[in-house]
């Protein structure tokens, strides 16, 4: 083992909490990532976890060496890369965040293809509509609809993804038709609500004879994942609001109707966000290049 890999593997047990998590993710047993740091901790003369049977912490010298770990590791990748410009070979692991919807329709399926042409990446795929921090979750770049919150990464815009609001035949048989997001509110529709960690309501923006405005919707149903607030709206749960590419079928096939026409959503924002040293990383630029090529032509809002 170099004392390279033992770095990468404390890096992934800081940012993941988890020798196990860390094994999984590094593809190596709980054996020798247990082993990398007990190596790492022999050279350095100093404790960097606190291991329990429950728990693992890292100490006040291993939060110390975290930071410069990330440099020396930050430098290497620069190294690689100026290799890999002239050989035109990106290798190394890719690690990439997606919403649940846009990752299983869109981006997962041209993994294999991106691996086909560039066989010397790996691409470690997370799957979540959960707000993520690239920087402490060790993320080369993530996906995400809405506006960013953190300033201090660099946006690449995809497109204005086209939303609706529908909802199945049975719900509008029993509960009526609603014709605005007015009607949403007065008739007391039940919204079915997309959860995100730390939310206190609920906000549908809607496009008005006014211009665009912010609804406060409310209903029983909350969920952090979207698909099962698809599947809720296909059971007749209530109203759900959705990007166009994925109820399409829904809609075409007469499953979803579109609800509250007089009054759409507006289209929201699908980017990537990545950091200043990974835009330098020719697999973060292929890889981006190759989604976004072929995925903003599906989900782009139309004029």
């Amino acid at each position: 083992m170099s004392y390279l890999d033992n770095i990468r593997t404390f890096v992934r047990v800081y940012e993941l909490g988890s020798m196990s998590a860390a094994g999984r993710d590094l593809r190596i047993s709980p054996a020798v990532t247990s082993a990398r740091i007990s190596q790492l901790e022999e050279k350095l003369g100093v404790r960097l976890f606190q291991r329990t049977t429950r728990s693992l912490t890292a100490t006040e010298q291993g939060q110390a060496f975290y930071g410069g770990a990330c440099e020396v590791l930050e430098a290497v990748d620069a190294a690689e890369a100026k290799v890999v410009n002239i050989t035109d070979q990106p290798r190394g692991s890719l690690y990439v965040a997606v919403p649940l919807g846009i990752g299983k329709r869109l981006i997962a399926p041209l993994i294999p293809g991106f691996l086909e042409e560039y066989p010397d990446v790996q691409v470690r795929l997370r799957l979540t509509d959960r707000t993520v921090d690239l920087t402490t979750e060790g993320l080369d770049l993530a996906f995400f609809m809405g506006q960013p919150t953190d300033s201090n990464l660099r946006m690449r815009k995809i497109a204005d993804v086209e939303r609706v609001l529908c909802a199945a035949p049975d719900y509008i048989a029993a509960r009526g038709h609603p014709q605005n997001g007015t009607a949403l509110i007065a008739d007391g529709h039940e919204c079915l609500n997309l959860r995100f960690p730390g939310a206190t309501e609920f906000q549908w923006r809607l496009m008005t004879p006014d211009g665009p405005k912010k609804f406060q919707v409310a209903g029983r149903y909350e969920c952090d994942d979207g698909d099962v607030l698809t599947n809720w709206a296909l059971d007749g749960c209530g109203v759900a609001l959705k990007p166009v590419f994925e109820v399409a079928d829904h809609i075409a096939a007469g499953r979803l109707v579109v609800v509250a026409n007089e009054t759409p959503p507006t289209p929201v924002q699908l980017a990537c966000l990545f950091t200043h040293r990974r835009n330098q990383d020719p697999k973060t630029r292929l890889f981006m290049d190759y989604v976004i090529s072929r995925i903003a032509p599906i989900v782009r809002a139309t004029d």
